[in-house]
Parts: C-alpha cells; structure tokens; sequence
C-alpha cells in the first residue's frame, strides 16, 4: 500500500467537540489513507469519522505485526491500549487517546495521529529534547545518557533535556517495562505537549527495559511521581477498576509483574539503573 506523498497538517489536540475521543475512535468508520513506512509492524494512517466528526489516526492491525521471540503472537495492540491505561491513571496524558477495535483488517489498535509541533523534531540534533555533544560531560539543562559512536572513530556523549515532561515518560516508561523507548517515539506537539508513542512491547514479566531516557537514573523521584506511584498501586489492587481493565489485555503474570515494579519504585524512592542483563539503550536510537 503506497504512503501518502505528504501528511496533511491539521492538530490533533483536544477533543473534537460534540464527541466524545473515544467513542470516535472505537465506532467511528476507518478509512485507510496509505502505510507510515519504516516500522517494523503495519502502521496505516487514517481517517476515523462518526457523527459528522473526523479525525485522523494511526490504525495498527494485529493480522500486520511481525512475531517477537520474547512477546506472545498478537498482543503488541492490546500492549498499546494498556500503556495508553496507565497513562491516563497517572494524569499525566503522555500516550495519545487509543483504542482496540476492528478495523479493515481486523482487530488492531487505533491512536489519535498526533500532529508535531511545527518547529519540533524527533531526532538526536533536537535542541529542545536530544542532542549529541563532544563535551565529556552535560551542559547545564541536560542529562547524560551515555557515549555513542559517531563515526570515523570517534564518540560523542549522548543527553536528553532535564526536562519534567521526559522525566515523567522516563518514570511511566519504568512503570510499563518499555523496551522501546527511541528518540523517534516522542512527539513534541503543539501547547507544550509531550507525547509518547509505540508502546508495543511493554508490559513483559521479565526487565526489559530500554531508553534513552536515563538521565536520572539513580536520583530520587520526585513528590510527584511518588504520590502518582501511590494511586497507581491503588488503582491495581485486584478488583479495582484499572487492574480490571489491564486484566483483558496483558496475562495476569503481566500483571502481577506491574504491580511488583509500581512496589519496587515505591520502596526505593528512586528512578531504575540499567540492569546489566538487558541492553540499556535501544537500537537505533533515533
């Protein structure tokens, strides 16, 4: 299926008036305009029309993802809705408004297509988020994640930006077990939003953690994300109403592992250190 040569520019922040986000995005009709190419699985972008609204959004089929060795056959759509779950339970709203639903071809999830900020980009040379510098150590505003090889032989230090938006991604992303966290998954949208994108593999029982947001690994999280921690660790008592939800979409290892990993942030105070047995930073990066 072609792409479409160029991607309309139209915001996707907000709800569109008279309707409700969620119910354009789960009953409305889908209308496949052409792939997003380059990813890994099928990525369709979309149109989504109900009751005289319409948006435009990414439409993820299960009959397009690709097997993963270490994730169940068929699950990274249901893994995007519960992420897009634990991010509006922590108030935070960092994943965009998603949703499972059939579709042309198939169940898959549908997300909101996000529109970057007009001026925003997602690559490593973004001032605002990411950089690369030849300095040995972080100017100040940023974070250090590590050295990266540039070519030629020589390295430059990977930062992100000692930003409290990256920092609440980088506490949701811990929560989650994302093992996919690339420069090119957050959208800098217009109004200073922050978003997250493709949270397919998430939610594994065993670490898997990978993200360029390491920054502050180590430091104490803060006031803030303690007493977020808190509610979600409520909200995932069996019975509740969040664990209800996440209980049709990840195994119930899965989630207990959640439960364990909101327990564990808890007790220590502070952000997740690599593990050492799991790649820390994903490849590529961007």
């Amino acid at each position: 299926m072609p792409a479409p040569e160029r991607i309309p520019s139209r915001s996707m922040i907000g709800s569109p008036a008279g309707t409700d986000l969620l119910t354009l995005l789960a009953e409305g009709e889908l209308t496949v305009l052409g792939q997003v190419r380059g990813a890994s699985n099928a990525v369709l972008y979309c149109t989504v029309a109900h009751e005289g609204e319409e948006r435009t959004c990414v439409y993820k089929p299960v009959a397009g993802e690709q097997p993963l060795w270490d994730f169940p056959d068929g699950t990274l759509a249901q893994r995007e809705v519960a992420a897009y779950e634990i991010s509006e339970a922590t108030g935070w709203g960092l994943v965009p408004p998603t949703v499972l639903r059939d579709g042309p071809y198939g169940e898959g999830m549908c997300q909101l297509w996000i529109e970057a900020a007009p001026d925003g980009s997602t690559g490593v040379d973004e001032p605002s988020l990411l950089a690369l510098v030849e300095d040995e150590e972080p100017g100040e505003g940023w974070k250090a994640v590590g050295f990266a090889e540039v070519g030629e032989g020589k390295t430059a230090l990977l930062v992100h930006a000692d930003d409290l938006r990256l920092r609440r991604l980088a506490v949701l992303d811990a929560v989650i077990n994302n093992g996919d966290r690339k420069g090119g998954h957050l959208l800098p949208a217009p109004g200073g939003r922050l978003y997250g994108i493709d949270h397919g593999v998430t939610f594994n029982a065993e670490d898997k953690l990978r993200t360029l947001l390491w920054g502050w690994a180590g430091e104490a999280l803060t006031d803030e994300a303690v007493e977020v921690l808190g509610r979600l660790a409520a909200g995932l008592v069996p019975g509740a109403g969040l664990a209800t939800r996440l209980g049709e979409l990840i195994t119930a290892a899965e989630l207990d592992a959640l439960r364990g990993r909101v327990g564990a942030l808890l007790a220590s105070g502070r952000h997740p250190q690599p593990s050492g047995e799991w790649p820390a930073i994903p490849w590529p990066p961007v």
